[in-house]
């Protein structure tokens, strides 16, 4: 018997032709809520934001897998992974197709950089907010290196060299990173599942940028929530404090005893602090 999808999903047309896989949940006449993962992961990884009663009550829920990742196309040109404007377009490809009208962009970790990318290339005007989840905005410059996690950067040889081998011994210790007291087995192999089918295109292209966001973040005058980790072993949750010395405005949750991701580990609080901060939007 084949089983109904849990969500509504469907495959879009990104920068270049890229398919792009996209779910919907909730009321598609409620604000909408874009949530996009981090590097070698996949939507999946907002199942418990998805699966949250209140959330999908009172919001249109999107999720897709970022070109390179999960269910979407994956091009092996690294090349498409280094430019600013094409991580851009595909998100404003997911909001023209989907006819969101002024999303809430949500961005963990790697997804920091695309957040940033997005108001570079298309401004703020057609957002509603912005919230940075354990995120990074630069990256590749040495002054923002101690922004990292000292194991985690050990890792990005594995990331980077195309031995198979190599890279699932580092993916494996990454996803041992990414939690304060570790994960259910099925929850770990999901994870490394999700890094496993990821190509060295994507991961050079992607960890060989070299990022000054500061501009950016200065410029951004939005409603901005930044939730991260108090343990975060991969992006410290120093980095959150770097990202609001350029965004004075914006509010700031530090989560204890968590690492780098709080809408798991602490997914119950993790759902409320997102709706608290959307309905301060939308009262």
């Amino acid at each position: 018997m084949k089983l109904a999808p849990k969500y509504k999903g469907r495959s879009i047309e990104g920068v270049g032709g890229t398919r792009l896989f996209v779910e919907e949940h909730g009321d598609p006449s409620k604000p909408a809520i874009l949530w996009i993962h981090g590097i070698c992961q996949s939507r999946l990884a907002w199942d418990r934001q998805f699966e949250d009663e209140n959330l999908s009550a009172q919001y249109h829920l999107i999720r897709l897998d970022l070109r390179g990742h999960g269910l979407s196309d994956k091009p092996t040109d690294l090349r498409e992974y280094q430019n600013s404007k094409i991580w851009a377009d595909d998100i404003q490809a997911v909001i023209d197709t989907l006819h969101l009208h002024k999303p809430f962009l949500v961005g963990w970790s790697y997804a920091g950089h695309i957040l940033c990318d997005y108001v570079q290339c298309w401004g703020q005007d057609n957002l509603s907010g912005l919230i940075f989840v354990d995120a990074a905005s630069d990256a590749g410059r040495e002054e923002v290196l101690p922004l990292f996690g000292g194991d985690f950067l050990q890792l990005i040889p594995g990331f980077l060299f195309p031995d198979y081998a190599q890279w699932m011994t580092a993916l494996q210790q990454f996803v041992d990173l990414m939690t304060y007291e570790g994960v259910d087995p099925q929850t770990f192999y999901q994870m490394v599942g999700f890094g496993a089918v990821t190509l060295p295109a994507t991961r050079q292209g992607m960890l060989m940028r070299e990022m000054d966001n500061r501009a950016v973040l200065e410029s951004i005058t939005i409603p901005t929530l930044l939730l991260h980790g108090r343990n975060d072993r991969v992006i410290l949750s120093a980095a959150s404090d770097y990202i609001a010395r350029y965004i004075p405005h914006t509010s700031r949750i530090v989560y204890d005893q968590c690492g780098h991701a709080p809408f798991l580990e602490q997914a119950s609080q993790f759902n409320r602090d997102v709706a608290a901060f959307l309905q301060q939007v939308y009262p």
